[in-house]
């Protein structure tokens, strides 16, 4: 079974994931980007939404940067998923206009198809970020 995320939750998910190593230290966007292999303009965008979200704090200046702002194991993946892909419609018909499906109203797919996302998000929310963070590299 194929189930996509976008390459901006994929993103997202990692720099979370880096950042719980060390969930109290502020990195750059620079840094994360670098490590990411990542264009930093289009991990700033994410990052700004995860400040938004609630899953990051960020600060200015020469020592600026993210760090996460709450401890790893109080971050749901699932919920991360949600608000990252918030936007995404996973087929024509979950789109927020109701995208141009001629099969409604008489498809019965997409009551399916959103039972099996709910699930694949839900069996998610059984990890934190803790479960699922790096080991610090050695040096």
């Amino acid at each position: 079974m194929l189930v996509t995320l976008t390459n901006y939750t994929d993103y997202g998910l990692r720099a979370l994931m880096l950042l719980a190593i060390d969930p109290d230290r502020v990195q750059s966007t620079a840094a994360l980007a670098t490590r990411l292999n990542v264009s930093r303009h289009h991990l700033a965008k994410i990052l700004i939404d995860l400040v938004a979200g609630g899953y990051l704090l960020s600060s200015r200046g020469p020592a600026g940067g993210v760090r996460l702002a709450k401890p790893p194991g109080e971050i749901r993946i699932g919920d991360v998923i949600r608000y990252l892909e918030r936007d995404q419609a996973m087929v024509e018909c979950f789109r927020a206009d109701g995208g141009q499906c001629n099969l409604q109203p008489t498809c019965r797919l997409r009551h399916t198809l959103n039972r099996a996302k709910d699930a694949f998000v839900e069996a998610l929310d059984e990890n934190s970020l803790a479960d699922m963070s790096l080991v610090p590299a050695m040096p």
